[in-house]
């Protein structure tokens, strides 16, 4: 039987998505906006102009939005720079004014996908790394986080039942034994996984749940374009006699849609028993066979194995 989601799940619920503008960040909304919930989109990059974003990328937080619409939700944009303490505050002051108080907050913000490098740049000492890139890769992917929680968080914990969702890369047992392409990607995504651990401990008093969630190998629009394809013919890249653009390793076969970690954070977000997940970290395919929800093309795809 085809697994689909509940579109009243969350309905009546107020979600924040922190850099909802692409990857992840699109996928949760989305998924949240399957779920019925009203999830209010923040990144740099709008339609009024992505001067302040580290990518010159077409998406915006807008199309973000209005695909919460499509898929049931209520979708609301606010252009956002997260590592803007004054910017988050005004956030805050009118999501409490226009919403009161919010059910869930997604710390999905990054940025540094570009500053990171190719696989030419992995594994390098960090002598050999620009520090001043090295140094932006921890405020694009740590103090965005931080200030992100620190401002918005007490919206979340007027009322019992808040979820803290930190989105990184890789979970803390597989980040804790193997290192992650440099010295500050590494450290960027070994900090949230504990920044999901540290903040569950503040917020189970509250009656609030704090997780860290990783996807596998994520078919983002960055992915997609880094092996020339699109979501409807990726599997191309796999075929070993492609002429028109990069093979892709055998791995990418277990790639997943966005929307894939999305519904796991919807799943959770459902969840009566959510704080079962508190200073935990897991994966997409975790969350899958642990709810029973699929990717969009049915499977439970595991880019983790």
């Amino acid at each position: 039987m085809t697994w689909t989601p509940d579109t009243d799940a969350l309905r009546g619920r107020v979600a924040v998505v922190a850099g909802a503008t692409r990857g992840a960040g699109r996928g949760i909304a989305a998924a949240l906006g399957e779920a019925g919930a009203t999830v209010i989109c923040t990144g740099r990059s709008s339609v009024s102009g992505n001067e302040g974003s580290d990518y010159d990328r077409p998406e915006t937080i807008e199309e973000t939005a209005e695909l919460v619409e499509r898929l049931g939700g209520t979708g609301i944009a606010m252009q956002v720079d997260h590592l803007d303490t004054a910017a988050v505050s005004r956030l805050a002051d009118r999501i409490r004014d226009d919403q009161g108080s919010i059910d869930i907050l997604v710390n999905d913000i990054w940025g540094a996908e570009v500053l990171k490098g190719g696989p030419a740049m992995w594994n390098r000492p960090i002598w050999e790394h620009d520090i001043d890139d090295g140094l932006r890769i921890l405020r694009l992917g740590i103090d965005t986080h931080l200030i992100t929680s620190h401002r918005l968080l007490p919206l979340l914990i007027s009322k019992p039942g808040g979820l803290l969702v930190e989105v990184t890369d890789g979970t803390k047992d597989f980040n804790d034994s193997n290192y992650r392409l440099s010295v500050f990607y590494d450290l960027a995504k070994t900090a949230v996984n504990r920044l999901a651990y540290s903040q569950g401990h503040e917020l189970e008093r509250f009656g609030a749940t704090a997780v860290a969630v990783t996807p596998g190998w994520l078919r983002s629009e960055m992915m997609l374009d880094n092996w020339g394809v699109t979501e409807e013919n990726w599997h191309s890249a796999l075929d070993p006699r492609r002429t028109d653009g990069p093979v892709a390793p055998p791995g990418f076969a277990e790639s997943e849609t966005p929307r894939y970690v999305g519904r796991g954070v919807a799943a959770i977000a459902a969840d009566p028993h959510r704080a079962r997940f508190n200073q935990r970290s897991v994966t997409s395919a975790e969350l899958a066979r642990d709810y029973g929800f699929t990717d969009l093309d049915g499977r439970q795809p595991d880019g983790w194995e």
